[in-house]
């Protein structure tokens, strides 16, 4: 997959990666982008072409498609984080993520799967987070949501590969971003983890990597989750009264 001539769409394009990946598309001689927002007056990049789309929205979706019938490269971006957990969380907040990460997403690649083929096969990013891999309270609706994208991706990979569509997933932890704004944790720069995913893209790679911290949390998937959460759960644990 070349970026050079590419006609790329980017969903939540009005921010944070998203800006990035719109930007640096242009930037790398992309043809075309679509930078897409579910409110398209934020977004304020010279040379793309914004379109209005809400991923969670059917709709919307059909709309989007219908209007960029000519993509090859498919960026998932969009993506929520309500910082709500799974047993005492506000469903409707715990839906949402759910609704945008795997839903949104799915709708989305539903619906520009046939726009791919029809241009030769193309390429998915789908953009997703270290927590695929690793839950922590206080955030337990976003990990399941991005556990779900996860196993998406690698389903609709398979699905996708005899129409020569390559998808990729871009896993990373914190970035400085509006979304993590306020979080007292190291963060990558935005710039550097979108220039990593899109060279992955033209590796063909399927799985990107942004962070030590991603590479380190995916390795230990196969621990003992007894080691794994310790801390979290020796946290937990002090904090119960009897």
């Amino acid at each position: 997959m070349k970026i050079n001539g590419s006609i790329a769409l980017v969903t939540g394009a009005n921010r944070g990666l998203g800006r990035q990946f719109a930007q640096q598309l242009l930037d790398r001689g992309a043809a075309k982008v679509y930078a897409t927002a579910r409110r398209p007056e934020q977004v304020d990049i010279p040379g793309a072409e914004v379109l209005r789309l809400d991923i969670t929205d059917p709709a919307s979706v059909t709309a989007a498609a219908a209007a960029a019938g000519d993509v090859t490269l498919l960026v998932n971006n969009a993506g929520v984080a309500t910082r709500h957990d799974l047993v005492t969380g506000d469903l409707d907040r715990i839906r949402l993520e759910l609704n945008t990460s795997f839903y949104g997403t799915l709708a989305m690649v539903r619906a520009f799967a046939p726009v791919l083929a029809a241009g030769g096969g193309g390429a998915i990013l789908n953009v997703m987070s270290a927590m695929s891999w690793l839950s922590f309270v206080g955030a337990n609706a976003y990990g399941v949501a991005k556990a779900a994208e996860w196993s998406l991706t690698n389903g609709v990979r398979l699905e996708l590969a005899a129409q020569g569509t390559l998808v990729s997933g871009l896993h990373l932890a914190a970035a400085d971003t509006d979304m993590m704004a306020g979080q007292d944790v190291p963060k990558s720069d935005p710039a550097e983890v979108v220039s990593l995913a899109l060279d992955g893209i033209e590796a063909g790679l399927l799985e990107i990597i942004a962070d030590e911290q991603t590479a380190a949390i995916k390795a230990a998937l196969s621990a003992d989750p007894a080691v794994t959460y310790a801390g979290q759960l020796t946290v937990a644990s002090g904090q119960v009264t009897h």
